[in-house]
């Protein structure tokens, strides 16, 4: 794997233990950050496999756009949609005032990321 990609590996692992670790936290919890880390964890997974698959890494933040640039390597995303619909809204609703995810929200939000972490992970061949 080349050193870019694991790069952006490595930065999702960093998002993948703070989405938890935000979820978990006995005092304040901040829900809006674990969903946030969430959706930041699968992006940077997202990106990652785009520049594994020979692609420039795009910006911006919906992850449905960045799978569509990923789905002619892997079909399957299409069938993540949804997952990823959900992880997006955590890319800028929550970060400002005016709405605040709840436990339930979040919690939905760490499913949807361990799910998606485990097939990208698996399509880019990563054991650990």
């Amino acid at each position: 794997m080349n050193a870019l990609v694991s790069e952006w590996i490595d930065k999702a692992g960093a998002d993948y233990y703070s989405a938890w670790r935000e979820y978990r936290a006995r005092k304040h919890p901040n829900y809006d950050g674990a969903g946030f880390h969430a959706q930041q964890c699968i992006e940077k997974y997202l990106k990652g496999f785009l520049i594994h698959s020979g692609q420039a890494a795009t910006w911006g933040h919906d992850l449905i756009a960045v799978a569509e640039r990923c789905i002619p390597h892997f079909p399957e995303l299409e069938l993540e949609k949804p997952l990823l619909a959900l992880l997006t809204r955590f890319a800028v609703r929550y970060r400002y005032p005016g709405e605040s995810a709840s436990k339930a929200e979040a919690k939905r939000a760490l499913r949807a990321m361990e799910q998606l972490r485990k097939i990208l992970r698996n399509k880019l061949e990563l054991t650990k």
